[in-house]
């Protein structure tokens, strides 16, 4: 478990204690928010959504029995974890701050080992909980997006196997043929559409492992090969040693399809054609330059590019850039865009070097 990811609201009436536990706490690695009321104290938490709380029963204004009560009956802090501190020692007092959702209880004056041991189990407790909690969601997402594939693909299978064959069979030159055509067309887009959808899936299952960048953006350059010599797509690559980066490697390849894509997308009516690929080791960063000589994007759209479904006259409606950038923002990587409009884009994908 990462301390530094974690957030301690201290909330004590006492300076001395809220100084000391703040020191100690940080000098851990965990980050602190500090209150000495209970009204600050859940003016705090809706700020800020600490990780966890260590409350201070005797308070003015407001005591930290109902400051728990409060925390542990609404829904958008039900679950952060509660210890109380208090000087009371008699069982009525403990029970009392069981029975209102407190998850722990530390008598007064504490011993900050025992304190800290308790805040670890309690956050390791929460992390399991959490964990849980996601998992369970994503398999919920996945069963709904195989659910809706199912049901979207048979009618597409459908309304393209139809009129197809009654395309083929008017006769050349049947005014009819055009919208039998533009049917055909919306049918191929929609079923393209439909495998970005699944590749939404494939982003919460992920099987990581030390992944040579080098490696899977020539076997993606492999796959569009067809497609590369079909449209006179000029290839030039430059590929220098880097390290490998820790990843699913299909989730890499379907970053670097889905923007190699969009490339050859922008390129088909430019009388240039040039797909240029570079990798490089930045520190502890890959970045890899995908860049093409196409329409270009011009500044005001650049960030929209990567919204669901956004079309201009350079790409299309998809998911293809915004699955990109989830995959790689799941990575804690991010990318860039710079782009001129009548001369080209370059895409630059920044993934981080991690150690298995």
């Amino acid at each position: 478990m990462n301390n530094q990811k974690r957030t301690i609201l201290i909330v004590d009436d006492n300076i001395d204690t809220v100084e000391l536990l703040r020191k100690r706490l940080r000098a851990e690695g965990y980050n602190t928010e500090e209150a000495y009321d209970g009204e600050e104290a859940l003016k705090k938490v809706y700020e800020s959504s600490p990780d966890l709380i260590v409350l201070d029963v005797m308070m003015p204004k407001m005591d930290g029995y109902e400051v728990c009560e409060r925390l542990k009956t609404d829904e958008r802090t039900r679950f952060i974890p509660v210890i109380m501190l208090t000087a009371k020692t008699d069982v009525e007092s403990k029970v009392k701050g069981f029975d209102i959702g407190a998850d722990d209880y530390v008598p007064k004056p504490f011993d900050y080992r025992e304190l800290s041991a308790r805040i670890r189990s309690l956050l390791a407790r929460k992390e399991t909980s959490e964990k849980a909690i996601e998992e369970k969601r994503t398999e919920a997402v996945r069963k709904l997006i195989d659910s809706l594939s199912h049901e979207i693909r048979n009618p597409i299978v459908s309304i393209a196997g139809f009129a197809k064959k009654v395309y083929d069979s008017l006769p050349p030159g049947d005014p009819n043929k055009p919208y039998l055509m533009t049917i055909l067309q919306e049918s191929e887009r929609l079923e393209r559409l439909l495998k970005e959808i699944l590749n939404l899936k494939m982003i919460a299952i992920g099987f990581m492992e030390n992944v040579d960048p080098k490696v899977a953006t020539e076997e993606v350059l492999g796959e569009l090969g067809r497609e590369i010599e079909d449209k006179a797509i000029e290839v030039e690559t430059d590929f220098r040693d880097v390290s490998n980066v820790y990843i699913d490697k299909e989730h890499l390849k379907i970053v670097l399809r889905n923007i190699i894509k969009n490339a050859i997308e922008a390129m088909e009516k430019s009388e240039k054609r040039l797909l240029r690929i570079s990798l490089e080791q930045a520190g502890n960063e890959i970045l890899i330059k995908i860049s093409d000589t196409g329409k270009g994007i011009p500044k005001e759209l650049i960030k929209r590019i990567f919204d669901p479904f956004f079309t201009s006259k350079i790409y299309g409606p998809g998911l293809g850039l915004t699955v990109a950038l989830t995959i790689i923002q799941y990575y804690r990587g991010f990318i860039s865009v710079e782009s001129e409009p009548g001369v080209g884009s370059t895409f630059i994908i920044r993934i981080p070097v991690k150690g298995e």
